[in-house]
C-alpha cells in the first residue's frame, strides 16, 4: 500500500526547499554577474568612475533588479565600490596589474602607474633555514642576507616582501640603495649577468597580525602570497622570495600559450 503525502502537507514540505533553491538560484547569478562587472571594473570600461544605473546593468545582462543589488553588495564586500547618494554605484578601490609572464621587479611592472619605494625594515646576514639553503644550493646553515622590505606605490602599502639572497651577492646589497631600487636590478649589477628564470607559485593566505599591521590591512583578510626562486641567466638560484600582496590593490595578469 501506497501512502500519499496530504497536499497541504506537500506544499509545507516543498515551499521552504523551492524558496531555498531560488535564493541559491539568485546567488548564483550574483556572483556571475559580479565576475563580469568586476572584470568591467578593472579593466577601465567606467572611465567617469560610475557603474551604470542598476536598471541598465539588469537590462544589459539580462539580470533581475535582485539580482544586480546582490552582485553589487558582493563588490561593496570586496571594496571596490560604494554606494554615494545622488551619483550611483562608483569606483572606489583601483587595482594594479602585475605581470606572471616576465620576469620583473615591481618598480619594472608599476612603473606607468606611480612611483615604488621601499621601506626597509630589516636586512642582516642569518644562517639560512634548511629550506632556504636546499632552494639556493648553499651549505646547510650556510649564512644568506635576509631582507624585509615593506613596498609601497604611491605611498600606499602594497607588499611585505621577505627575501634570502646567497652572501657572495648579498655582501653588495648591504651597501646599496634598497630604498629606491628593485633588488633583480642590482642582483644583476653585482652578479654581471642577467637574471634568467623563475620558479613561482601563487596562493592566497589570511593576513597575520604583523603583515595585517605592516600592510595597513584588517587583520585576517586574503591576501596574495607569491613565492618565487630567481635563477641567473647560468642557472644559479640568487634570490628567494616570500611576497605578500594586499589583494585589493593588485591583479595578476598573464598571456599563457597551450602547448602540447
Amino acid at each position: 500500500m501506497v501512502h500519499r503525502m496530504p497536499a497541504e502537507r506537500t506544499r509545507q514540505h516543498t515551499t521552504p526547499v523551492a524558496a531555498a533553491r531560488r535564493r541559491r538560484l539568485r546567488a548564483d547569478r550574483a556572483r556571475q554577474l559580479a565576475d563580469l562587472l568586476r572584470h568591467q571594473v578593472l579593466a577601465g570600461r567606467f572611465p567617469d568612475g560610475v557603474l551604470p544605473h542598476e536598471e541598465v546593468i539588469g537590462a544589459d545582462y539580462g539580470a533581475s533588479r535582485n539580482t544586480v543589488r546582490q552582485a553589487l553588495d558582493l563588490l561593496r564586500a570586496e571594496q571596490l565600490v560604494e554606494r554615494q547618494p545622488g551619483v550611483g554605484t562608483v569606483v572606489v578601490c583601483r587595482k594594479y596589474p602585475h605581470a606572471l609572464d616576465r620576469l620583473r621587479g615591481l618598480a619594472e611592472t608599476l612603473h606607468a602607474h606611480g612611483r615604488v619605494t621601499n621601506e626597509v625594515r630589516t636586512i642582516n646576514p642569518v644562517a639560512a633555514p634548511a629550506p632556504v639553503a636546499d632552494r639556493l644550493r648553499i651549505p646547510p646553515r650556510g649564512e644568506v642576507l635576509y631582507v624585509e622590505r615593506l613596498r609601497r606605490l604611491d605611498g600606499l602599502p602594497l607588499s611585505l616582501d621577505l627575501t634570502y639572497v646567497p652572501m657572495g651577492l648579498g655582501l653588495s646589497l648591504l651597501d646599496a640603495d634598497l630604498e629606491n631600487n628593485d633588488v633583480f636590478r642590482l642582483i644583476e649589477e653585482a652578479a654581471g649577468q642577467p637574471l634568467g628564470t623563475a620558479e613561482i607559485s601563487l596562493e592566497a593566505v589570511n593576513a597575520d597580525a604583523h603583515s595585517a599591521a605592516v600592510l595597513e590591512a584588517p587583520r585576517g583578510t586574503a591576501l596574495l602570497m607569491l613565492e618565487r626562486l630567481t635563477h641567473l641567466a647560468d642557472g644559479s638560484p640568487v634570490d628567494l622570495e616570500f611576497i605578500r600582496f594586499r589583494g585589493d590593490r593588485l591583479t595578476m595578469r598573464g598571456l599563457l600559450h597551450r602547448t602540447l
